[in-house]
């Protein structure tokens, strides 16, 4: 096989192991998940201190990737856990309230309307530095364990 040809058979033979490799995961551990609906007013409430989560979704897209969606209600003051890193990467999606996040060095102040991504394994925290309870989303993006090669 010419030289060429290698090249390009590996060039894509890697990511299609890539997704049989996904696909096997999803089988093995994760159902696909359906479409859904969710009505804010209506999800259960799990108490973290004065910090209300409420689970919306958790599973596997249809292509194998992980992802997680819950809302956080955040008290004036507080924080929902100390800065820490992981995997998988995150959106935070800051519906009302004001929050000082911290994402590797960088601390800044955001409202309503804004939007943070955090990499892989970047140090990151968050506090409610407003006078009412901070509302938002965040959704989790990956696994936290790496696929294996």
């Amino acid at each position: 096989m010419p030289m060429m040809l290698q090249r390009c058979a590996v060039g894509v033979a890697g990511p299609l192991l890539a997704v049989a490799i996904v696909s096997v995961r999803v089988r093995a551990g994760q159902s696909v998940l359906p479409s859904g609906l969710f009505s804010y007013d209506q999800l259960p409430v799990r108490a973290s201190g004065s910090t209300e989560i409420r689970q919306m979704l958790t599973g596997a897209t249809h292509s194998g990737y992980r992802i997680d969606l819950h809302a956080t209600d955040l008290a004036a003051g507080q924080m929902p856990h100390a800065a820490h890193h992981h995997v998988h990467e995150e959106l935070l999606l800051i519906r009302e309230g004001t929050i000082e996040v911290t994402v590797g060095t960088q601390t800044t102040r955001l409202g309503p309307g804004s939007a943070v991504y955090i990499a892989s394994n970047e140090e990151h925290g968050w506090k409610n530095v407003g006078s009412t309870p901070a509302k938002y989303f965040v959704v989790a993006l990956g696994d936290d364990e790496p696929v294996r090669k």
